[in-house]
């Protein structure tokens, strides 16, 4: 399973691709397989994210989780900006 994540660009909150736009939730997250990098490209493009990228991921019974690393594991349960200031 792959998961396409990225930053949201007014707020800069961690968001998930979810098949059809953006999802601050992981739980919300679908699994791009192949085409991950090409939405990738065409959803920066469309400046509607910041920084996205494809990571590996596990099917659990909550849903969706990230496996690939500590960083992106974080990513699903916190935002990787201050979101206020």
């Amino acid at each position: 399973m792959k998961l396409l994540t990225g930053n949201d660009l007014p707020t800069g909150d961690v968001v998930w691709w979810t098949g059809g736009g953006w999802s601050r939730h992981v739980e919300d997250a679908a699994d791009v397989g192949a085409s991950g990098e090409a939405i990738a490209q065409a959803e920066e493009g469309a400046r509607r994210v910041n920084v996205p990228y494809v990571i590996d991921a596990a099917a659990t019974p909550d849903g969706p989780r990230p496996r690939t690393s500590r960083t992106a594991s974080a990513r699903s349960v916190q935002p990787s900006a201050p979101t206020s200031r």
